[in-house]
């Protein structure tokens, strides 16, 4: 069962689903919904398509694994053809999508969660799928209002919830990058660490870690384009 959800779909496989939502949670950025007739594993991804001609994007399904609806969090790409697209769209309006698959998955382990941007996607998936004992998030945007479930994940979290905002400043919210943050943090070696951004993040926060003596062994990283 979890091994077929591992492997990547093939275009052929996509299924249509009706959109139950579309909203713009933040300048540019939108979580669509859909109902779900499928089980997945928190941190799972799905491919997504608008038309049989274009090629997919994956996507990491953002919401909890007992919800009624799969949501889905992304960012407007001006260049691009399938996010306009998509942020157009209203409820009733079609889009193609695969079974989960992927193996960045949620444990009940200790764990250290850093997501930058709309990174924050499948950790979002996970602690509403009931994995939040033993788990720290830290999020860094740019600005303020990039702080996605912001109230959600503090509640659940409390002092666990760790913004990082470089360009904006507010109570409870660190000054800087997360890099700055983790800088100054004490690691946790026998913790896991999952990082979820764009290449550059990722790179850079895997050797910061390393560096702070975590073995390479326990970091698991999912690239964000």
């Amino acid at each position: 069962m979890i091994q077929k959800k591992n492997r990547q779909p093939t275009n052929s496989e996509l299924k249509e689903y009706a959109l139950s939502n579309n909203l713009e949670i933040s300048p540019g950025v939108h979580l669509i919904s859909f109902n779900r007739d499928f089980d997945f594993i928190p941190g799972q991804v799905v491919k997504i398509a608008v038309d049989k001609t274009h090629s997919p994007r994956i996507y990491s399904i953002c919401s909890g694994n007992k919800d009624d609806e799969v949501s889905v969090l992304f960012n407007i790409k001006e260049d691009g053809f399938l996010t306009p697209k998509m942020a157009t769209m209203i409820p009733g309006d079609k889009i193609l999508v695969s079974q989960p698959y992927g193996s960045f998955t949620g444990t009940k382990e200790k764990a250290m969660l850093i997501a930058t941007g709309t990174g924050i996607a499948p950790f979002y998936c996970m602690i509403m799928s009931g994995l939040a004992k033993g788990k720290t998030l830290i999020h860094g945007v740019r600005f303020l209002s990039q702080f996605y479930f912001e109230d959600e994940l503090e509640e659940t979290l409390g002092e666990n919830y760790i913004r990082c905002c470089s360009a904006e400043s507010s109570c409870n919210v660190y000054p800087g990058r997360v890099t700055d943050y983790l800088n100054q943090m004490e690691s946790m070696p026998d913790a896991k660490y999952y990082l979820c951004g764009q290449a550059l993040m990722v790179v850079e926060v895997r050797d910061l870690l390393i560096k702070k003596g975590i073995g390479f062994e326990n970091i698991m990283s999912e690239i964000y384009f």
